[in-house]
């Protein structure tokens, strides 16, 4: 698997700063170029430092930029290093990031405005970072064998956790006889208030409707499974063929890895889009509310059964059993909220008594760091 991400390429009119002392409005233009938001706190956050953006994250240390057309490997801090360490106090990509005064090392991490995450494909639990700073998460959706309403519902909940807004790109629209029968399906799984678009990937004037969610200072990335047309997508966006693409396998329609590693690209729009490898495996992270995710009817119903802790099978007064059985509530759906909700919890408790253990050895750490050295 390749671990290389492709430098970020400047636009003809975006100049770098000067590298004679420039001054602080020079560096937040150049910074704008890459996502800098026009955002007070933030700016008060990074002072004097020099600030640069997470573009590539690899095995031994990090891709940053501070203008388009910069790429530099920079080393983390020690404690990122920690195998057993909290994944969110480390960068990924899409990060602000304090730099030291030779811009070969990262100091710190910069407050972050959102953060995508979820649990990592595999038996054991552990969180994986998907992108930070972001305004929006654009679900991509092929309207071919890709289209799968439940794994829909599951990136909204995750999106639900991660403080940006979720926008659904249903591509390949132009090859898609039954759009209004997709559509309605998605009003049934109640996306009231999610903006969804369906478009030709491979034509921009169909993508114009995505613009004002990639306009100068704004954040976006994609996410979806493998052939969906995430690349495509951002080529055309590009107006350059600067993303390798593959076409869908015909037997299963499903996709091949084109993109193999998180990259953060700076768009004619004026934004910047990260585009990440698809995901087969999209699993909770355990922080997720099911209520904000889209199930708020579901907890609403629960809350007016009969008995505080119904489960929703067997018992009198049943108020979810009652919409189920009314049709008011869809049991397919039903089902689904069931599923998402028991993998919550169980990755919540899990996530709980990993974070428990990991202050409990850190705490041994420190007090054994203490005893050889002393204290200060």
């Amino acid at each position: 698997m390749s671990t290389e991400s492709e430098p970020i390429e400047p636009e003809s009119s975006h100049a770098a700063p000067s590298s004679t002392d420039p001054t602080a409005a020079d560096r937040y233009a150049a910074l704008r170029i890459i996502g800098w938001p026009d955002d007070e706190e933030l700016r008060l956050a990074a002072g004097d430092a020099r600030i640069a953006r997470v573009i590539g994250q690899h095995r031994s240390g990090f891709d940053v930029a501070e203008f388009a057309g910069d790429q530099r490997r920079v080393q983390p801090p020690a404690a990122w290093t920690r195998p057993r360490g909290d994944p969110t106090e480390r960068a990924v990509v899409g990060d602000w990031v304090a730099l030291d005064a030779e811009g070969k090392n990262i100091a710190r991490l910069l407050p972050r405005k959102a953060l995508l995450k979820r649990g990592a494909a595999g038996e054991h639990y552990r969180q994986q970072l998907i992108a930070a700073n972001i305004d929006h998460v654009l679900v991509v959706s092929g309207l071919d064998a890709d289209f799968n309403p439940r794994r829909i519902e599951r990136y909204l909940l995750i999106i639900q956790a991660s403080g940006a807004a979720p926008v659904l790109v249903l591509t390949k629209a132009d090859q898609c006889d039954i759009l209004d029968d997709v559509l309605e399906v998605l009003e049934n799984e109640r996306l009231t208030g999610i903006p969804v678009y369906p478009v030709n990937a491979k034509d921009a004037a169909s993508l114009v409707v995505l613009h004002p969610y990639l306009g100068p200072g704004k954040s976006a990335v994609l996410v979806g499974s493998s052939g969906a047309g995430k690349s495509t997508l951002t080529n055309t966006l590009l107006g350059t063929q600067k993303m390798k693409t593959n076409e869908v396998r015909a037997n299963d329609q499903r996709g091949r890895h084109t993109t193999t590693n998180r990259v953060l690209i700076p768009l004619p729009q004026g934004g910047c889009l990260i585009d990440t490898p698809g995901m087969r495996e999209l699993k909770l992270s355990g922080e997720e509310d099911l209520a904000d995710g889209g199930f708020d009817d579901i907890e609403a119903l629960a809350g007016n059964c009969r008995f505080s802790d119904c489960g929703h099978s067997n018992e009198p007064g049943c108020a979810v059993r009652a919409a189920i059985e009314s049709g008011e509530l869809d049991d397919v759906r039903y089902a689904s909220y069931c599923k998402l909700r028991d993998e919550r919890d169980a990755a919540a408790v899990t996530l709980a008594q990993r974070r428990a253990e990991d202050k409990v050895l850190n705490k041994a750490l420190n007090k054994r760091l203490k005893d050889k050295y002393g204290r200060r």
